[in-house]
């Protein structure tokens, strides 16, 4: 073991969107940044997770659009889709993101060490399996989570598989399962079903996307439906039995006992902390259900011990990762910087159509007591719309009746997602339903259902 203790400004334990930009971020500023960690440089989302996927999902846009080509007086014949050959590109998009990674670290000068990294004391970080230490009065930890686990449910990674092992998956299976309908969930179910195989989703609350506006799960379940997904909702499943490469998934929906065979189980409910395996033993740090309790800074209740990501269990996404870590260093530099209101950070599920949301659904915002107006638009009377041949969705936007600010917006329909900047934008800078309404939008273009939602919660659209 070296004896010799090397001292940063910063240490960052993880490179996932929140640990490499905390150590960017850092490095920008002048400190002297280590950054841990233990496999690929982009942690999961870039290297298992957001990237890789939204590549397949890419190929089920375009192979589903050669499948309608029809629809646009184009014969097509002959298709084949190579499924191994859509895996392999998605390894080439992150091939290409973790290098970029690795030259913006470097053009930062920070410090990468490879290996698992465990707190040792307060101040001091253990790298194996080397056992370098190193040494920092600031911590950062920003080690993720990874898939929960289920009771009496093995995942063996081949008949009974997560979201990782499914994106190396080279050959599709004619049958799957999916355990989950929230985002992962959706998407792989989106995906699978392009390429043609039989999907069946089981859900335990009573639709999918329950995190979304009921409107949304109502249109989602339509269109999924329409493309000859099974959705199963209100159920659990009781056990799974795997035998020679194929699955038998019982499932408990109310009263009745059901049974599913197929090829295989795609489990998506949920994530566990990495907060096991990093020596937060040898520390004081407070943790609830695994998860880093932290405030609004992102610290810890032990000063100099900061925590950002998914380790905090406040809101799983990699952009609120990216803003926690830039929060966390500027706070560590002695900088002014605003704190996060969760409620308004933005989600987006990339499947077909896309799901886009921030802030309050109907629901909970008619839980708060407000007096709301909502303004709902379709997407079969845009004339973008209609030109894609994409009318299925629309934008509704939830305001409060007496100063039309927006409490929430949600979206369904073809590249909604790219319009949460601009909604996101509007409530950034105070805008009401007026504002957004009166907004000159390029037409033709979905944004413009976005100005008429706006206008429909006082009854003006225009369109409609």
């Amino acid at each position: 073991m070296d004896n010799q203790i090397s001292k940063y400004d910063v240490i960052v334990m993880g490179s996932g969107p929140g640990g490499y930009v905390a150590a960017i971020r850092a490095g920008q500023l002048g400190m002297k940044t280590a950054l841990v960690e233990k496999s690929e440089l982009g942690g999961v989302c870039l290297n298992w997770g957001c990237i890789p996927s939204k590549a397949l999902l890419r190929n089920a846009e375009v192979l589903n659009l050669i499948n309608e080509a029809d629809r646009f007086g184009i014969e097509v014949s002959g298709v084949e889709a190579d499924f191994s050959k859509a895996i392999g590109r998605s390894r080439e998009v992150v091939s290409k993101l973790t290098q970029g990674i690795g030259y913006l670290l470097k053009k930062n000068k920070v410090d990468i060490f490879e290996g698992t990294g465990s707190f040792e004391d307060e101040n001091t970080i253990v790298v194996g399996p080397n056992q370098t230490k190193i040494e920092s009065d600031n911590i950062v930890v920003a080690t993720g989570a990874r898939q929960r686990d289920l009771p009496g449910i093995n995942i063996d990674g081949d008949t009974v598989i997560t979201s990782r092992h499914a994106l190396e998956l080279t050959t599709l299976p004619k049958s799957v399962v999916i355990i989950g309908g929230g985002a992962t969930g959706a998407e792989f179910a989106y995906l699978y079903r392009s390429y043609g195989v039989e999907v069946t989703i089981i859900e335990m609350m009573d639709r999918i996307l329950p995190q979304e506006d009921q409107d949304v799960s109502t249109q989602l379940t339509r269109s999924f439906k329409k493309t000859g997904i099974s959705i199963i909702t209100s159920s659990q499943v009781q056990s799974i039995a795997s035998n020679n490469g194929t699955a038998l998934v019982t499932v408990k929906a109310g009263s009745e006992e059901l049974n599913i065979e197929c090829e295989k189980v795609l489990v998506a409910v949920g994530v566990q902390p990495n907060s096991d395996q990093i020596g937060l033993d040898h520390t004081q740090v407070e943790t609830e259900n695994g998860f880093i309790v932290i405030d609004d800074h992102m610290k810890t209740n032990v000063g100099g011990i900061y925590a950002i990501g998914d380790i905090t269990g406040k809101l799983l996404l990699a952009h609120v990762a990216s803003e926690q870590a830039v929060i966390a260093i500027e706070n560590i530099a002695g900088l002014d910087h605003s704190t996060i209101d969760y409620s308004l950070m933005p989600r987006a599920v990339y499947c077909r159509p896309q799901v886009a949301s921030f802030g309050l659904t109907e629901a909970q915002a008619r839980d708060t007591g407000r007096e709301l107006k909502v303004g709902k638009f379709p997407l079969s009377a845009s004339g973008k719309a209609l030109a894609l041949s994409e009318t299925e969705g629309f934008i509704k936007v939830v305001s409060d009746a007496e100063i039309g600010d927006i409490l929430g917006v949600h979206m369904i329909g073809a590249e909604v997602t790219e319009l949460l900047g601009e909604a996101g934008m509007t409530k950034m800078l105070e805008g009401t339903t007026s504002e957004l309404g009166s907004l000159v939008h390029p037409h033709p273009t979905i944004s413009e259902c976005l100005k008429e939602a706006g206008l429909a919660t006082e009854n003006l659209a225009i369109h409609m």
